[in-house]
């Protein structure tokens, strides 16, 4: 598999470059330090997978992948950035990126995201992962109503049905009504599994 690697910093190209120099199955066929170089590697050597960094000195890596992509070349693309900021990954995410992952993992983290991204997989650092998780959980709820919401968020306290109806207010068999439209919304087989979602989404 051909590795291209893009990054305005020599240091951390050489640093990848020796990671992945025992890798039997993966050849870094060059380096780029910014949008036209990479842009110009990839169209020539058509790599598997180019390695970019977010910033590239003053300009924005992610336009390599708008650019390459709105050719039609089947190269994948893996985001490793210092950035742990989620509007940086939500860009990324908005163009399409196989992989992104943050420059302070150890070395074999980055070689296993590698190859989970050459196998056709997605890989996301751990530490974003979490804004992949509002990301969910805030399509899931906008599909709720003010009042299934107010419900679910009752679940979340653990009460019952009869104490909900109380609390807002309303009969027991509304609320029975309610909890039914949120599991299917949320398609979710239990309230508990509803309680746990809305709670892990509060503490996010």
């Amino acid at each position: 598999m051909n590795v291209l690697i893009v990054d305005d910093h020599p240091l951390v190209r050489k640093g990848i470059l020796s990671a992945l120099s025992c890798e039997e199955d993966i050849n870094v066929i060059s380096e780029a330090s910014n949008i036209e170089e990479a842009i110009t590697l990839i169209n020539s050597k058509k790599p598997n997978l180019v390695i970019v960094d977010l910033y590239l000195g003053k300009e924005d890596g992610l336009e390599i992948i708008r650019k390459v992509k709105s050719n039609n070349i089947s190269t994948k693309f893996m985001i490793l950035t210092s950035s742990i900021k989620k509007e940086d990954y939500i860009r990324s995410e908005e163009v399409g990126v196989d992989g992104y992952i943050l420059k302070d993992a150890f070395a074999e983290d980055i070689i296993y995201a590698i190859h989970i991204v050459l196998r056709g997989r997605k890989f996301i650092d751990p530490e974003i992962t979490k804004y992949q998780m509002e990301s969910t959980y805030y399509n899931s709820f906008a599909d709720l109503t003010s009042r299934e919401y107010d419900v679910l968020i009752e679940l979340g306290k653990g009460l019952s049905n009869c104490e909900i109806a109380k609390k807002l207010f309303i009969s027991e068999h509304t609320v029975k009504k309610h909890v039914s439209s949120i599991l299917l919304k949320l398609q979710l087989n239990h309230r508990t599994q509803a309680a746990l979602l809305v709670n892990q989404a509060v503490n996010l």
